[in-house]
């Protein structure tokens, strides 16, 4: 009879503490389909009287996860502490120096150390696997490692956390500001009590980096990725986008380009017909542009106890088999440095919300500042704010500054940003532009 696979679980939070059921559920599939028993021997956590759904019967405990990780009596070290630094690094570091493999949910850590982890593991012969750090049960890691590993990307986008995607679909559909929706966000615990990591991209561009690394062969490097976050949206934004016949979604976006790998976070209008833009609430979903064949897209549930620990499960499930590749589907020794390519010329062109002083020659201002950055325009559309107020009296009487909407045809982001700082200097709007790109169907 073949040997029992051990498993130590590290962080017995939701994802944790439901991988250890799965695991331990008399009905599952597991064993079967691996070819042999799967056990959970050990777990690492803080507090051990706390009920997680399962009985601690059997189960040795210990307080200190890099003890875990060297103890000799597991096979793969199962990581779900969390954070960049220690002791998810050092814990992790010491499973794979010790010969173990290890599968962990951290997209942080690998963001910031996946490179030098991938080398360690390949060093030791192990495996390292971490399907449940990107889009949850989604199972795009397997997709670019091993279904499309034949395959030349040229983009890969999507999106990637539900946090944003659930605030910008209850803000189009419920007409809500971005304040409220998050308030709500946060009583239903999509939203941590500090929502900056999420809301203002960074948690997507970690993810988005892995996805790169594993799509293009380059070193992951979140550093590289251009960010910008939803916390600009306003409903008026939503509004003329759904006018446009677009809907707006935070994407993360990969691309092959002449000067490197683009990598960028970013509100979007999307198409409504795309399949991307179908996408609502909590769920993630990432296209793959592969040469040769239409997009594929990949749609499921992001995050979420069950979601991970599926994907964490997957992955230990390959360990038993003793299936192994190199963590980012080539030797590290091949990754090359991705560098922060400049953003390319944009062929869905941009949207600009500005707020436009109401006085003689302002819109001639405007349109000189874009022609001098070669901007074509394809509409423009001023908005009032609001109706005339009691006795007839327009609401620009007041000398209120007023919405004007601009919708370009392709050019490139330093353009933009160019003519929109001349603008800015002319004194001719007021507030900050909001600037919002569209990616057409392709």
């Amino acid at each position: 009879m073949v040997a029992p696979l051990k498993v130590g679980v590290a962080g017995l939070g939701n994802v944790g503490a439901a991988v250890v059921r799965l695991i331990r559920d008399p009905n599952s599939p597991l064993a079967a389909r691996c070819g042999r028993p799967v056990e959970v021997a050990a777990v690492c956590a803080r507090d051990k009287g706390r009920d997680r759904g399962f009985p601690a019967a059997g189960l040795r405990w210990f307080d200190d996860p890099v003890a875990l990780a060297r103890d000799p009596g597991i096979d793969v070290f199962v990581e779900l502490i969390g954070g960049e630094g220690d002791p998810a690094k050092a814990a992790v570091e010491t499973a794979l120096a010790a010969g173990k493999s290890v599968v962990t949910a951290n997209k942080a850590l690998l963001a910031r150390h996946g490179v030098a982890l991938a080398a360690l593991a390949e060093k030791n012969g192990v495996a390292l696997n971490f399907e449940a750090a990107v889009a949850g049960a989604i199972p795009v890691v397997k997709a670019l490692r091993e279904g499309l590993a034949g395959n030349t990307f040229a983009r890969v986008y999507g999106i990637l956390n539900g946090t944003c995607n659930y605030i910008l679909t209850r803000m189009e559909l419920e007409k809500l500001s971005f304040a409220d929706c998050l308030k709500d966000a946060q009583r239903l615990g999509y939203a941590e009590a500090d929502p900056t990591f999420d809301v203002e991209g960074f948690d997507t561009a970690q993810k988005l980096a892995i996805l790169a690394s594993l799509a293009f062969g380059t070193k992951v490097e979140a550093d590289a990725v251009y960010v910008e976050g939803i916390s600009s949206i306003t409903p008026a934004d939503l509004e003329a986008a759904d006018e446009l016949g677009y809907r707006v979604k935070l994407l993360g976006v990969a691309v092959r380009t002449a000067q490197g790998i683009e990598q960028r976070v970013h509100p979007t209008m999307v198409p409504k017909d795309s399949a991307i833009a179908q996408v609502m609430g909590v769920t993630n979903a990432v296209t793959l542009d592969v040469e040769g064949f239409p997009p594929v897209t990949l749609v499921g549930p992001g995050a979420g106890g069950a979601a991970t620990a599926s994907a964490v499960v997957a992955d230990i499930g390959d360990v038993a088999r003793g299936h192994r590749l190199a963590p980012f589907g080539r030797a590290t020794g091949q990754l090359t440095v991705a560098g922060k390519a400049p953003m390319q010329r944009h062929e869905g062109g941009y949207y600009i919300r500005l707020l436009a002083v109401d006085r003689p020659g302002t819109a001639a201002t405007i349109a000189t500042r874009l022609a001098e950055q070669q901007i074509s325009l394809e509409s423009i559309v001023q908005r009032h704010r609001g109706m005339p107020p009691a006795g007839g009296q327009d609401a620009r009487a007041a000398g209120a500054p007023v919405p004007v909407i601009l919708i370009t045809y392709a050019t490139t982001e330093d353009a933009v940003r160019r003519a929109l700082e001349a603008v800015k200097a002319d004194k001719v709007i007021s507030g900050e532009p909001q600037l919002i790109r569209i990616e057409k169907n392709r």
